[in-house]
């Protein structure tokens, strides 16, 4: 891969990185959309893949997502460069605010309301990025299900991801297993 082509994964992660506000998961339609349709690298069933790697590896997940998706682009330079490209962002904004966020900017009415609007924004963003992922990845009954049991874990319930995840998991393992389906 030559220079520019890292470059080029380099300012794709930061843009991610930059415009990602919300933390790990609302990265995920950033990343759908950059991935699959902008750059045309990976495809949805990749998406869905990196992210159930990424959110089962211990760390966060944005970093965990770039790194593993740079390292398939481009080994382990892609990796390092994507990883930088994602974190470079957040950690120059965290600099600013450290250096210039003081009560009277963080109690300003139209700071608040201009992060109100933001989280209603990646609320959004998240449903449509799940409605998308969802039509992809639920081929079936047995899926639905899956996908109710965990939406009603973690939101109801308030299981802990990482468990929902394992018994999600295993839950499909052993299902599509006894039924002989080694193509999902």
């Amino acid at each position: 891969m030559s220079d520019s082509k890292y470059f080029h994964m380099f300012k794709v992660f930061f843009k991610i990185g930059l415009f990602t506000i919300g933390g790990g998961l609302a990265m995920i339609p950033v990343i759908r959309h950059e991935f699959v349709e902008n750059q045309q690298w990976i495809s949805d069933d990749d998406v869905t893949d990196v992210l159930a790697l990424s959110q089962s590896m211990p760390g966060v997940i944005a970093i965990n997502a770039s790194t593993f998706l740079g390292y398939r682009l481009a080994g382990i330079p892609g990796a390092i460069v994507s990883t930088l490209g994602v974190v470079l962002p957040s950690f120059i904004i965290i600099l600013l605010i450290a250096a210039l966020f003081t009560d009277a900017i963080s109690n300003n009415q139209y700071v608040t309301s201009f992060f109100a609007g933001i989280n209603a924004a990646l609320a959004a963003l998240l449903f449509a990025a799940s409605l998308e992922l969802g039509k992809k990845s639920v081929k079936d009954y047995m899926g639905c299900a899956i996908t109710a049991f965990s939406a009603l874990a973690i939101s109801v319930f308030d299981l802990d991801i990482a468990l929902v995840v394992l018994i999600s998991g295993l839950a499909g393992f052993l299902y599509y297993r006894h039924r002989g389906n080694k193509d999902l």
